[in-house]
């Protein structure tokens, strides 16, 4: 029987590495993976120097050495308000694109951006080339969260919010219908998609999946697991990930069990404190932050300090290496996936997560271990969270303690076994759409 050829794609990433968005790392961990899996890739993705992101030349070093990355310039800034990527590259993108279809083989175009609006150069293409799209869901593109949550002023304000909205509406309602399949963080923005646009989405291939492990980028590290802090030392335990609104529940309840094991004289806290890293996505300077102020007036307050600037990749991975304990702040967002739960937990240091029942991240946890999970219901009192919190990692020792992590089990998480997948549910959208491989 005959091998199955290669399916040839055409990745859309803009902010692909050496640029250090959330939004490449999917893409940058699955390629190092893709020949193995059956699939190879072309990268179209915006020149670094027109990325406001961080640039780390260190998330390089595991690309295939042949890998093509076809980059553009976007557009310079404007002073009438359309300063956003999408904005910007939108049209440089799109002729790039032209003139990569029209002269090479693919077989698909797979876009893997946050820039929702560059989506839709999908539909555009396929009208002209004939060529199939899918979409990588990292976040939803339409997103209900503040409408559901009125008393919560968005990122922007609401005016602008609004605008935005009724574009992402505008746009996803031209696009979704054309796509071929459809990849997602959570199972919850594909059901949001069936709910919005039922048979254009129904029965067409899905996958949904978080970001992928890749303990290859992970320091070698002993298997100990006790991690006692040393004597007349501070010990310092870190948050790396962003801020906002959503996170206040879980932050508040961390935050009360710790004042309340301070006063209850709990040991090993008295010579700790708190790092809340890379918390906003706003221009270095500029970010308000939003978990050190539900601190202030706590017996803790004094002892976490947040620092809103976002880290390189590189930068934020040394980070988790050098802490002595690790917490995660959940949304309570019951849709939400922290994208860098794996970096936590193959950090190798005493975890801490604190997330909503109905998140992805509970599930893992459940099977690989490797954490110390507080799951918490989207209703729940902030202080009946931080009593549960209290318990299972100040009460217990839990905080000086590595838990046990099964690296089978993890074996299913990685970036080599999602490259297999995501080969499948490619060649599934390719059946579906009817073309001959």
């Amino acid at each position: 029987m005959r091998e199955a050829a290669a399916i040839r794609v055409l990745a859309v990433s803009p902010r692909f590495a050496p640029t250090d968005g959330a939004d490449t790392h999917r893409l940058r961990l699955l390629l190092p993976h893709a020949q193995g899996a059956g699939w190879s890739a072309e990268v179209l993705a915006v020149d670094p120097r027109d990325v406001p992101a961080p640039i780390d030349p260190a998330l390089l070093r595991r690309l295939p050495q042949d890998l093509a990355v076809h980059r553009v310039r976007a557009w310079g800034l404007r002073g009438w308000g359309l300063n956003g990527l999408s904005q910007r590259a939108w049209r440089p993108l799109w002729r790039r694109g032209n003139e990569l279809l029209a002269s090479r083989r693919f077989d698909l175009v797979f876009f893997s951006t946050t820039e929702f609006a560059l989506h839709s150069l999908g539909a555009a293409w396929k009208r002209r080339f004939g060529i199939p799209f899918c979409m990588d869901f990292q976040d939803p593109w339409v997103n209900d969260y503040y409408r559901d949550h009125p008393d919560i002023v968005p990122p922007g304000g609401r005016l602008k919010y609004a605008l935005a909205d009724g574009l992402h509406r505008f746009l996803e309602r031209r696009t979704v219908p054309a796509c071929g399949g459809f990849m997602a963080v959570s199972e919850r923005y594909i059901a949001a998609l069936h709910e919005r646009y039922g048979r254009d989405v129904a029965g067409k291939p899905c996958l949904v999946r978080p970001f992928p492990a890749e303990p290859a980028e992970a320091r070698t590290r002993s298997e100990a697991t006790d991690a006692a802090p040393r004597r007349g030392e501070e010990r310092t335990w870190r948050y790396i990930g962003r801020g906002g609104p959503d996170l206040k529940v879980a932050a508040s309840a961390f935050i009360e069990a710790w004042a309340a094991a301070v006063r209850l004289g709990a040991a090993g806290v008295d010579d700790v404190r708190f790092e809340a890293l890379g918390t906003s996505y706003a221009q270095a300077g500029t970010g308000a932050k939003s978990l050190e102020p539900l601190a202030h007036a706590t017996a803790v307050g004094s002892r976490i300090t947040e620092s809103t600037d976002r880290l390189p990749y590189g930068a934020a991975m040394q980070k988790l290496a050098d802490s002595d304990a690790l917490v995660v702040f959940g949304s309570n967002d019951p849709a939400y996936t922290a994208s860098k739960i794996y970096p936590y937990l193959l950090a190798g240091k005493p975890l801490l997560v604190i997330v909503h029942r109905d998140s992805p991240a509970v599930r893992v946890i459940d099977e690989v271990g490797g954490a110390v999970c507080v799951a918490f219901a989207g209703d729940e009192p902030a202080s009946d969270i931080a009593g549960r919190i209290r318990q299972a990692w100040f009460a217990s020792g839990a905080s000086t303690r590595v838990q046990p992590l099964n690296r089978q089990a993890l074996a299913a998480y990685t970036a080599e076994r999602q490259a297999v997948e995501v080969r499948e549910w490619m060649q599934a959208v390719l059946d579906a759409g009817g073309r001959h491989r």
